[in-house]
């Protein structure tokens, strides 16, 4: 009966982990096993050059269309520094700045990053700052998190490119623990926390954690630490195998999501041309590449529209009503 009982127990941890985010309404508007939802990622608008216009007024009208449409979420980056041989600022703000307005802006949409550069952030920082937005926002967020590839970064910021790998473990668990425990006691490389405590704590004591491109890590580590993994488009047998791995490293449903740049054109029916990171494409072949997509178990994509030639609104508006009624926000 005792070995019964500690095996109940066990059983009933498991349940409880993997439902962690059950109620969480970020991360279930977004995934559900065997299921594909769309998003888009600021700044909603296409441009030439690495420098967006920005309009907040345009891009908050745009945002609140989307949440109309149900995509299911909208995505910010995390980039600290201009770099002019780069290609891209993204949306420019700081992204938890940016999160604090998106969410006074939005009621329901899922607010994701793509990603919050751990190694070059203190990890006290961004879980605080992570906190807030989630609590402040309903709790709809969906932390994205990298080390950083843009070779200015490190030396900028005096970090040692070579340390990426351990200072982002160090962040996931001081993160962790600082969300799920009363005054925690962390000793570590860049914390030592002997007193006090971080406050908001999240309404589940955790925030979904999406884990970007390896990061440094093993599959196997990012399967164990990770709550999803964002991964870089692939062609469709590609990113079938990536999946496969990425299925046989977890012991539970874990979402894999990916980007796709796409440039709509007017005439529905255009085939694929490809472009960076994605499409030059008309509606009817963008929902059966998706559902292609699906297949093989992509459960989110981030739509990009930089390199878009018609205007941001057209193509939200275009997409909105012939596409993501297809792949809808889940709980919206």
């Amino acid at each position: 009966m005792v070995l019964l009982s500690f095996f109940y127990i066990l059983e009933l941890i498991q349940l409880s982990m993997n439902n962690q985010f059950k109620q969480h309404r970020g991360y279930n508007q977004m995934f559900k096993e065997n299921e594909l939802t769309l998003g888009l990622l600021f700044p909603l608008e296409s441009y030439q050059g690495d420098t967006p216009q920005m309009d907040i007024a345009e891009q908050m009208n745009l945002a609140k269309k989307a949440e109309s449409f149900k995509f299911a979420s909208l995505f910010v980056r995390d980039v600290p520094l201009h770099d002019r041989w780069f290609g891209d600022v993204g949306q420019m703000h700081d992204p938890f700045v940016f999160l604090g307005y998106l969410a006074a802006h939005t009621e329901k949409i899922s607010l994701g990053t793509s990603s919050i550069l751990l190694t070059l952030r203190h990890p006290l920082h961004v879980a605080k700052a992570a906190a807030s937005v989630d609590k402040l926002s309903g709790e709809r967020l969906v932390l994205g998190i990298a080390t950083g590839d843009r070779p200015i970064e490190f030396p900028a910021f005096k970090i040692d490119p070579l340390e990426k790998a351990e200072r982002f473990q160090e962040s996931v668990m001081v993160m962790r623990k600082v969300w799920g425990e009363q005054f925690p006691r962390i000793d570590s490389p860049r914390v030592h926390m002997a007193e006090g405590d971080l406050l908001p704590k999240p309404t589940f004591n955790n925030i979904p954690l999406l884990i970007t491109g390896h990061s440094s890590q093993s599959v196997e580590w990012i399967a164990e630490h990770g709550d999803g993994w964002i991964y870089y488009p692939r062609s469709v047998n590609q990113q079938l195998n990536r999946i496969q791995t990425w299925r046989s490293s977890t012991n539970e449903f874990k979402p894999f999501v990916q980007s796709l740049y796409v440039d709509l054109t007017e005439d529905p029916d255009q085939e694929p041309t490809p472009i960076h990171l994605g499409f030059r494409i008309g509606r009817n072949r963008l929902i059966e590449y998706i559902h292609h997509l699906k297949l093989t178990g992509v459960n989110h994509i981030i739509i990009v529209l930089k390199n878009s030639r018609r205007p941001a609104f057209e193509v939200i508006q275009e997409l909105g009503e012939e596409v993501v009624p297809f792949f809808p926000s889940l709980t919206m």
